[in-house]
C-alpha cells in the first residue's frame, strides 16, 4: 500500500499527541528574534578572505562564542570549529523544544528526529570504515531525542553489533536488527522512509490551513530529496529498476510512477523528462548533458528548499512553518561555515568553495 494511502486513514492511525495549549504566538516571536541573529549574506565573502585562525576568532564574536569557549580546551583549529558548529545546532534546536508547548512541541520534536537517524547512520558508517570515536563524534548533532551522552557511548562501541544492541529498546531497532555489515545502504533507506512515515503520522490528516501548509512543506522536501537521488543515479548511468526503492513516497509534485519512468532513462533523456516538471525552471540553467559535476544542481536544489520554506512561512506566520524556515536557515548557516572551513583546510580555491555555498 502506498505511503500516503496509509497516512490518510485518519486519526486512528496517528500517534498519540500531547493535549494542551500550543504557544504559537510566543514561539514564533522568539524564532523571529533568533532568525534575526543569523549571519547576513555579505558575511560569507568576508570569511572567504580570512585564514582559519581568523574565522575561529570571528565565530567567537558571534552566536558561537559559548560553544567555542566550552570546547577550546579539547579541540583546536578546524576540529574546534566543527565541534562548535555541531554543538550550537544541538543547543539551538533543544531551545526550540524548551520554549514550545503542546502539539507544537510534539511536531517540532518529530521533525528533529531526523538528527537521531543521521547520528545512527553516521555511527554505523564509522564502524564500517573503522573510524575513530573522535572522528565519528565530529559529525554527530544531538538535536533529536537521543542524548549526547548516549550517542557518545554508541560512537565508542567496538562493533556495529554492539551499537545495534545498545539501540534495542528504541523505535529504530526493528530496522537495525536486519543490518548484517554489508547492507548499510538498504538500512539507511529504510530509516529515511520510517522518518517520513512517522512525520506524516504526526501531522495526521491535515484539515487546518497551517497543518496543510506543514504537510506541503514536508512533501516539497521529499520531492527535492528524490531529485538529488535521481540526479546521482542518472549521472552514474544507473538504470536498474530496483533502485526505485531508494525513492521516498509522499512528494508534492513528483509521483512514484513518474520517477520510476525516469529511472530507466539515459541521463540526457532524464533531463528532457525533467523539463515537464515544476522544478525545471529553477535548475535548467545549471543542467546539461555534459555536466562534469552535480555540485551546481545540488546547490541550486538546496537554495530552492530554503526559498520554498521562506515563502511558506509568510503564508501563515502563526504556525509551525516559520519555525521550520528558521531550522533550515540555521542548518544552512552551519553548512556554509563548515564548507568554508573545510574548503580552506584542504586547499580548495575560493571559486570552488563559493560554488558550494547556499547564499
Amino acid at each position: 500500500m502506498r505511503l500516503l494511502q496509509r497516512l490518510k486513514r485518519g486519526m486512528n492511525s496517528q500517534k498519540s499527541r500531547p493535549q494542551g495549549h500550543s504557544n504559537y504566538a510566543y514561539t514564533t516571536a522568539r524564532v523571529r528574534a533568533m532568525k534575526s541573529k543569523l549571519l547576513p549574506r555579505e558575511t560569507y565573502p568576508r570569511l572567504m578572505n580570512m585564514q582559519i585562525a581568523e574565522i575561529t576568532r570571528f565565530i567567537q564574536e558571534v552566536e558561537y562564542k559559548e560553544d567555542v569557549d566550552q570546547l577550546a580546551r579539547l579541540y583546536e583549529g578546524v576540529d574546534l570549529i566543527e565541534h562548535s558548529l555541531n554543538r550550537n545546532l544541538a543547543v539551538t534546536f533543544t531551545k526550540l523544544l524548551s520554549i514550545s508547548e503542546g502539539e507544537l512541541n510534539f511536531l517540532i520534536s518529530e521533525y528533529l528526529k531526523k538528527y537521531d537517524i543521521w547520528n545512527i547512520k553516521t555511527i554505523l558508517r564509522g564502524k564500517h570504515c573503522n573510524a575513530s570515536t573522535d572522528d565519528i563524534l565530529e559529525a554527530v548533532v544531538t538535536a533529536g531525542r537521543l542524548t549526547y551522552t548516549f550517542t557518545s557511548e554508541l560512537a565508542a562501541k567496538s562493533t556495529y553489533e554492539d551499537v545495534i544492541a545498545a539501540l534495542s529498546t528504541t523505535e529504530y531497532y526493528p530496522i537495525l536488527k536486519d543490518y548484517n555489515g554489508t547492507n548499510l545502504s538498504e538500512i539507511e533507506n529504510r530509516l529515511d522512509k520510517k522518518y517520513y512515515y512517522d512525520l506524516f503520522q504526526a501531522i495526521g490528516n491535515p484539515k487546518s490551513k497551517d497543518r496543510k501548509l506543514f504537510s506541503k512543506f514536508i512533501r516539497t522536501d521529499i520531492d527535492l530529496k528524490n531529485l538529488v537521488t535521481l540526479f546521482r543515479l542518472k549521472k552514474y548511468g544507473i538504470t536498474d529498476p530496483s533502485t526505485a526503492d531508494l525513492l521516498i513516497e509522499g512528494g508534492l509534485k513528483l509521483n512514484i510512477k513518474q520517477m520510476e519512468k525516469m529511472l530507466s532513462l539515459s541521463f540526457e533523456d532524464f533531463l528532457v523528462e525533467l523539463e515537464n516538471t515544476p522544478y525545471w525552471e529553477e535548475i535548467s540553467d545549471c543542467c546539461g548533458s555534459k555536466m562534469d559535476s552535480l555540485i551546481y544542481v545540488e546547490t541550486r536544489l538546496k537554495k530552492l528548499r530554503l526559498k520554498s520554506a521562506e515563502s511558506f512561512s509568510h503564508v501563515y506566520p502563526l504556525s509551525i512553518v516559520p519555525i521550520m524556515d528558521y531550522i533550515l536557515s540555521k542548518e544552512n548557516e552551519v553548512s556554509n561555515l563548515r564548507m568554508i572551513i573545510r574548503g580552506k583546510a584542504v586547499g580548495l580555491s575560493d571559486e570552488e568553495i563559493k560554488n558550494q555555498l547556499v547564499i
